[in-house]
């Protein structure tokens, strides 16, 4: 990892002031939200919480990572969800462990969470074949490949970003966790977010100035206003911004709660794929509807479990991005959505 860059971070008193800092989460609004009552018969019901922004007839489902709550997503929300709402559908939800879906104390694992989207798109009804493009990043790209082995005749289009078939280390489970031992070790907030941002994301991103293009309520289709009745503000920097989002999320009540987070850890440090169930997926959701993206400044996962992906699967789309980090949804948000867009349009024509 690069150098430690977090004495030129704000601290959490000077963005929690910040006038931006309020509507760090945009008021995008679903068309449809709920709970779906999952796991009936695996254990449950888990209740799993799922917003549907957009009415198009391409339907896009994004399943976030570790510790990520669905609006992690808001700038693929926006863009396709409302921007582009007469085109696209767009599917988040909270994995099990998180945000307001319920958190178990239990064993999780990618196989569960992947049937647990299952549940939730039976409940929405959105169940024709060849029908959803998924699209999985980091914890969330794993729970894609358990869906895509249990499910591929329903899939029109795979993106698997920044993620990983298992870690490629060699090490035991044990010695990975306990590697991860450090994420764990109770430490001021500021710190913890400082670090995570260093693992997530380059640090020239970091420090450049907010380059976000926030939404308008008066002109992005159902985006209500900010708190103060105006527009929404820029932050000082994209970490800042980052920043925000996680401190919003850790003052949500309930919503991040430690136990929910060692769960799923577990179910990331357990997931494994072999080669011929790779191999054996893709054959059956077909490798021309297949993309699979990863950094090469990917702090999180390296480079090398994104090749590994790419060399099995062999799909029609293999992107290895020269200083790209963990999390391109943010990073490189208007050049992955124009991706994005671009790849759904030729999938939708198979």
């Amino acid at each position: 990892m690069a150098a430690d860059i977090s004495h030129r971070f704000p601290s959490v008193e000077e963005t929690l002031k910040h006038p931006a800092y309020p509507d760090a989460i945009w008021a995008l609004q679903p068309e449809q939200h709920g709970l779906c009552a999952a796991a009936k018969d695996r254990g449950g019901p888990i209740n799993i919480a799922w917003e549907i922004h957009g009415k198009g007839p391409i339907k896009l489902v994004f399943i976030m990572g570790l510790a990520g709550l669905k609006t992690a997503w808001q700038r693929q929300t926006r863009y396709f969800g409302h921007d582009r709402s007469d085109r696209y559908s767009v599917l988040l939800l909270d994995n099990r462990g998180i945000g307001g879906s319920d958190k178990p104390l239990g064993r999780y694992s990618t196989s569960e969470m992947a049937r647990d989207v299952l549940d939730v798109l039976d409940h929405v009804g959105w169940t024709d074949p060849r029908t959803i493009n998924l699209i999985g990043i980091s914890l969330g790209g794993m729970i894609a490949q358990e869906l895509a082995c249990v499910a591929p005749e329903r899939l029109q289009s795979l993106f698997l970003l920044c993620t990983t078939a298992h870690a490629r280390s060699g090490k035991s489970l044990p010695q990975a966790l306990w590697e991860r031992i450090p994420m764990l070790k109770p430490k001021p907030e500021g710190e913890a977010i400082a670090d995570t941002a260093q693992q997530l994301f380059v640090p020239d991103w970091l420090l450049a100035p907010d380059e976000e293009t926030p939404p308008s309520a008066s002109l992005t289709p159902k985006c209500g206003p900010p708190s103060d009745g105006g527009e929404y503000k820029l932050f000082d920097s994209n970490f800042q911004r980052f920043q925000a989002q996680e401190l919003a999320k850790r003052r949500l009540e309930g919503a991040f709660p430690v136990h929910g987070f060692l769960c799923q850890l577990i179910a990331a440090g357990w997931h494994h794929k072999s080669d011929a169930q790779l191999r054996d997926m893709a054959d059956a959701v077909g490798r021309e509807r297949i993309v699979v993206l990863h950094g090469t400044a990917d702090n999180m996962l390296s480079t090398d479990n994104g090749q590994r992906l790419i060399d099995v699967i062999e799909p029609a789309v293999a992107l290895i991005e020269e200083g790209m980090g963990h999390a391109p949804i943010m990073e490189r948000a208007k050049w992955f959505n124009e991706l994005l867009d671009e790849k759904l349009a030729a999938c939708s024509m198979l």
